[in-house]
């Protein structure tokens, strides 16, 4: 029998929660394919269950993840984000929950406040910053306390920026001094794709939050710590053409820049890093050695397009976001329309296995900095040095994304006693000092650096 029912007493490493969702099935399917090509991990199919509220949806997903093939014998588990209980139940039968149900601002809360509750550690792949912004203040404390280790975002929301940031900085050796970080993103694809349902309605509703999350941050809610970065601020520009790369760019309203701040504010606390659960002390070593080598920058993400008409696109798309996400009636038009208001962009059939298949993307990081720290130390000194590097890897959320929270899953189980004992923390802190790049390499997501130049002044 393909799926069987798990007994209260049974425990595992990894339940999936929301895998009959459009991302949640990709992400059950590539945790099946890796444990199937590495005989090395310690996990086994035992040692996974996947939840959610439908016990035939549920059965049908394991059936199309392992197909052609037969479904292994994986327990399946009923659960509901609006039965706390359930939840509990779930958090006590694993170390950590996989989550993949969205819209987070909607679903998200109570099965962060299980994994609190209990100890249990928990991933997910939002990139819902106020979703973010609210378990922080509501579950941090009590997380430490409990030992259970929260990391929001780790999808294609915000590891390819946070690591690909990390791995980037690395290269300003020699007295060098990074200040400006510029991402530029490029979506390409053989195919015309069109974006799930999911994925449009966590924006939609991501700008009925925005009046709530500017209160929140102007109130000082959370206070953080500001990194000294050299320099005055830059002002950013709305559009930028990037000759170099062959890119237009209009700012992205994403996480990505909001996490990279946190990331970097937890890094003044802490400069060394964050303290793991029972290191070594080669461990130990090896993580202040790595973070002694990251410099604060400002830093940016830019929407990429090889043409301005593609910007002026991006910018309409953006445009009725705004005006009708901004009311109810506004937002019930774009969920009930979603192909029409997104200018075909999004559906609610989502990409075919087709599209997703022909779909990648290119991530690059064009920073501009100092040859020498005296240079930024004088006054109106202008960055004289200038490195791209570029991260690239195949179709962003149906491929990549569960590329990332797997290895990321795989890093919690296997090195948990290097990682923080509890707490919310943002994917960069957490997993930049371990081999989470060079995971990531193994699984067909590139990093390289494309040039190191001098500015003419």
């Amino acid at each position: 029998m393909a799926a069987t029912t798990a007994s209260s007493l049974q425990t595992f490493d990894i339940i999936i929660l929301g895998a009959t969702g459009f991302t949640g099935k990709h992400v059950l399917k590539q945790a099946l394919k890796f444990f199937n090509n590495n005989k090395n991990s310690n996990l086994n199919f035992n040692s996974i269950a996947i939840a959610g509220r439908n016990q035939s949806k549920l059965t049908q997903t394991l059936n199309w993840a392992t197909r052609p093939d037969p479904p292994p014998s994986i327990p399946i588990l009923i659960a509901d984000t609006t039965d706390p209980t359930s939840l509990r139940s779930l958090c006590l039968k694993t170390r950590l929950i996989l989550n993949c149900v969205g819209p987070f601002r909607s679903h998200g809360e109570p099965v962060v406040a299980a994994c609190v509750e209990t100890g249990c550690d928990y991933l997910d792949i939002t990139g819902e910053s106020e979703f973010m912004d609210r378990v922080e203040i509501g579950y941090h404390e009590k997380s430490v306390k409990n030992g259970s280790l929260i990391v929001s975002a780790c999808g294609f929301d915000s590891v390819p920026a946070e690591i690909g940031l990390l791995f980037h900085l690395k290269q300003w050796v020699g007295g060098c001094l990074p200040y400006r970080v510029e991402a530029f993103l490029s979506a390409e694809s053989e195919k015309k794709m069109v974006g799930n349902f999911g994925t449009f309605e966590s924006a939609v509703l991501a700008v009925a939050d925005l009046k709530e999350m500017r209160l929140r941050r102007d109130a000082q809610v959370i206070k953080r710590a500001k990194p000294v970065i050299p320099g005055p601020i830059p002002k950013g520009k709305i559009i930028e053409h990037q000759k170099k790369i062959g890119l237009w760019g209009i700012t992205l309203p994403s996480a990505d820049a909001t996490l990279v701040g946190k990331t970097f504010s937890t890094l003044t606390e802490n400069p060394n890093g964050l303290q793991g659960l029972d290191e070594s002390p080669e461990t130990v070593e090896k993580r202040k050695v790595f973070w002694s080598s990251v410099k604060p920058v400002h830093f940016g993400v830019k929407l990429g397009s090889k043409s301005l008409l593609g910007i002026f696109g991006y910018i309409t798309f953006g445009v009725i976001l705004g005006l009708f996400g901004s009311t109810s009636f506004g937002r019930w038009l774009l969920l009930k329309y979603p192909s029409i208001f997104s200018l075909g962009g999004f559906s609610k059939n989502g990409p075919s296995e087709e599209e997703v298949e022909s779909a990648s993307f290119k991530m690059w990081f064009v920073g501009h900095g100092f040859s020498d720290e005296s240079l930024a130390a004088k006054e109106n000194s202008k960055p004289d040095t200038e490195i791209i590097t570029r991260i690239t890897g195949p179709e962003m959320g149906y491929v990549t994304t569960p590329i990332i929270m797997i290895q990321c899953a795989l890093i919690i189980l296997s090195q948990r006693n290097n990682l923080p004992k509890g707490g919310v923390y943002t994917p960069g802190i957490v997993f930049g000092p371990t081999d989470l790049q060079e995971r990531l390499e193994q699984n067909g997501i590139s990093f390289d650096v494309i040039s190191k130049s001098k500015l003419s002044s």
